[in-house]
C-alpha cells in the first residue's frame, strides 16, 4: 500500500517511487490537471514514466509526452535530489496524493496538490481543523483575541490552521502553542518552500510549530515568497479546515479570499465584529452581511461546529487516529476508497475528486458500497456514508 515518505526511508524501491512522484510534481509545462489525468489513466508515477510516447500522447500534448519519456533534464534532476536529501532530516515528510496520510479534505479542491512537503508531526492532520486568519497589520486587541480563541479551541480538540503571516496568523499559531502539548496543535501552511521562512522574523515561531505541530507546503524547496503564491496557500488553509474564523480584515484583505474559498467549499465562515469606525472591521462586517456567522466567543464556534474534546481521542494501537473501515463484508480493494468518504453528504463530483475515480468507474463502485451497506443515496443525488 502506498504511504507517505519520511526521514529514514532507505528502500531503493521507495526511493524510485518517491523520485517519480517528485519528478511528476516538478515536470516543466505539465499542469496539475494533466498530471491527475495521467495518474487516472496510467497508474502511479513509475508506471507513467514507463509508458510509451504513444500512450502518453492520448492524454497530453505530443511534446510533453516525449519529454516524459526521456531522462529528466539536469536542473530537474537536481531539484529531485535536493528533495530526497531534505527528506533524510528528522521530522521531514513528503505526502503524495496516493497516500492514506494525504488530507482527504484537500480532494475537494479541483487542483489538489500532487504532493505536500511536511515538517513536524503528521498526526495533527487527523484532528478537525479550524482556520484563524486576518489582517497582517492587526491591532494589539485583535491579536489578543486571535490568541485567546486559538488557545481555547486547540484545548477543545480543534487544530488551529493559519498561514504564518504577521498579525492575526502569528497570534493564532502562538495561541495554539500556548494551549500546550495535550492540545490539538497547529498547522502553518506556507507560501514558500519549507526550507525558507517568510517573513524571516517568524523563523523561531516556525521551529516551535515544527516541534509541536506541522509546517506544510505544496511549493518545491527553494521556492521564494511571491505575491501569487499566497492565494494558492489560502486555498489549502480553507480546504483543510471545517470552518474559518476572520478576526480583523480590511475590505480588500487577503483573508476575505480565504473566507470566500471556504464558503465555496462548503466550510463554515465566522467573523468577529468590531467598531464601525475601524477600517479593520469592515471586512468582517462585509462577511457578516453576506451570511458569515457573527461570533463573540470561542463557545459560539463550538456550539456551531461541536466540541470535539469528548469525541476525538487517539485509539490504542492506532497512533495516527486513522479511522479503520469496520464493514466486514467490504471487498479489500474498496476499503481505501471508503476511507476517503466522510459522513457528510457528497455529490458525485466531490466523490470523484476525493477518491480519484473516473466518471466511468464511479457508478459501479458506488453500487458496491451501497450493497455492502457503507453508503446510501439521497434524494438530491448526493451520497452519504453510513456508520457500521
Amino acid at each position: 500500500m502506498p504511504h507517505y515518505f519520511s526521514s529514514g526511508e532507505t528502500s531503493d524501491e521507495i526511493s524510485e517511487e518517491l523520485r517519480a512522484w517528485l519528478r511528476l510534481s516538478l515536470e516543466p509545462e505539465l499542469t496539475p490537471a494533466q498530471a491527475r489525468q495521467l495518474l487516472a489513466a496510467c497508474g502511479l508515477p513509475p508506471q507513467i514514466y514507463q509508458s510509451s510516447v504513444q500512450t502518453l500522447s492520448r492524454h497530453i500534448p505530443g511534446e510533453l509526452a516525449v519529454q516524459l519519456s526521456q531522462e529528466p533534464l539536469t536542473e530537474l534532476q537536481a531539484h529531485i535530489d535536493q528533495a530526497v536529501e531534505w527528506l533524510k532530516q528528522a521530522g521531514h515528510h513528503i505526502v503524495t496524493l496516493a497516500d492514506p496520510a494525504y488530507p482527504a479534505a484537500l480532494l475537494d479542491l479541483h487542483d489538489a496538490p500532487l504532493l505536500l512537503y511536511a515538517n513536524g508531526n503528521l498526526d495533527v492532520l487527523e484532528h478537525p481543523g479550524l482556520a484563524i486568519v486576518g489582517a497582517r497589520n492587526a491591532t494589539q486587541s485583535g491579536q489578543e483575541t486571535a490568541t485567546d480563541f486559538a488557545a481555547t479551541l486547540a484545548s477543545k480538540g480543534w487544530c488551529i490552521i493559519s498561514g504564518l503571516a504577521s498579525g492575526i496568523d502569528q497570534a493564532a499559531h502562538k495561541g495554539a502553542l500556548k494551549a500546550g502539548p495535550q492540545s490539538a496543535g497547529t498547522i502553518a501552511v506556507m507560501g514558500t518552500g519549507l526550507d525558507l521562512v517568510y517573513p524571516a522574523a517568524h523563523r523561531d515561531l516556525a521551529h516551535q510549530i515544527s516541534d509541536h505541530g506541522l509546517l506544510l507546503s505544496e511549493f518545491p524547496l527553494g521556492t521564494r515568497a511571491m505575491p501569487h503564491h499566497f492565494p494558492r496557500r489560502n486555498r489549502i488553509v480553507a480546504a483543510l479546515a471545517k470552518g474559518v474564523l476572520v478576526v480583523e480584515a480590511a475590505k480588500q484583505s487577503g483573508s476575505l479570499i480565504t473566507a470566500r474559498l471556504a464558503g465555496e467549499l462548503g466550510r463554515e465562515v465566522f467573523a468577529i465584529p468590531g467598531s464601525i469606525h475601524s477600517p479593520l472591521a469592515r471586512g468582517c462586517h462585509a462577511l457578516i452581511r453576506q451570511g458569515a456567522k457573527l461570533v463573540e466567543s470561542a463557545q459560539d464556534i463550538l456550539d456551531e461546529l461541536g466540541n470535539v474534546q469528548h469525541t476525538f481521542k487517539l485509539e490504542p494501537g492506532n497512533p495516527s487516529n486513522a479511522r479503520p473501515v469496520q464493514h466486514d463484508n467490504l471487498p479489500e480493494e474498496l476499503r481505501p476508497i471508503l476511507e476517503r468518504i466522510d459522513f457528510a453528504p457528497l455529490t458525485p463530483e466531490q466523490l470523484m475528486r476525493r477518491t480519484g475515480l473516473l466518471a466511468t468507474q464511479l457508478p459501479a463502485v458506488l453500487a458496491e458500497l451501497e450493497l455492502a451497506g457503507c453508503i446510501e443515496p439521497l434524494a438530491d443525488g448526493r451520497f452519504q456514508r453510513i456508520k457500521p
